[in-house]
């Protein structure tokens, strides 16, 4: 494990990405010896959730999630801006560039917005997400972290399910 010397200087903003950043840095180390096939094999035959059937699709789903959220923050701010499409890659090198340019897409979000405010009181106010639950920017911020972290989790399990045969 690579442990983290220089962390970021602007207090909430920057405890959000240092860890955002260590989530996907921990998803990044898990995946990184997968094979083609490994990457691919469906191992949840039962699930009804297509998000949930290979490490691929697993994958598939954190990175379109990573940028749907700061999406969902920049239309909260304002800016016409669509959301992203799933992209299904072949390869786990593909995944780690694509886990990597999510996350710069976030940090651009901090240099466009260098006086963002976290906090929002007012439920009116607060953003929508596309699932129905409302949220303040840290709030969701926070459940982006924990999103990785979850999946991660949930990859580790397949991997050793797929190299254990069962």
């Amino acid at each position: 494990m690579i442990k983290k010397t220089k962390y970021r200087a602007n207090g909430a903003v920057g405890a959000l990405l240092d860890e955002y950043e260590k989530a996907i840095d921990e998803l990044i180390r898990v995946i990184q010896n997968l094979s083609e096939d490994e990457l691919t094999t469906i191992i949840d035959l039962n699930t009804k959730d297509e998000d949930c059937k290979s490490v691929q699709t697993i994958l598939t789903h954190v990175v379109q999630s990573g940028y749907n959220y700061i999406v969902a923050v920049r239309k909260w701010l304002g800016e016409e801006i669509q959301y992203r499409e799933k992209v299904f890659y072949g390869e786990v090198r593909d995944y780690t560039v694509g886990l990597k340019e999510m996350f710069k897409f976030n940090e651009a979000l901090f240099a466009d917005y260098p006086d963002f405010d976290f906090y929002e009181n007012d439920s009116n106010k607060k953003i929508n997400a596309r699932w129905g639950q409302q949220y303040e920017p840290e709030q969701l911020f926070e459940h982006a972290i924990v999103h990785v972290l979850r999946h991660r989790r949930q990859v580790e399990i397949f991997k050793e399910r797929i190299r254990s045969g069962r």
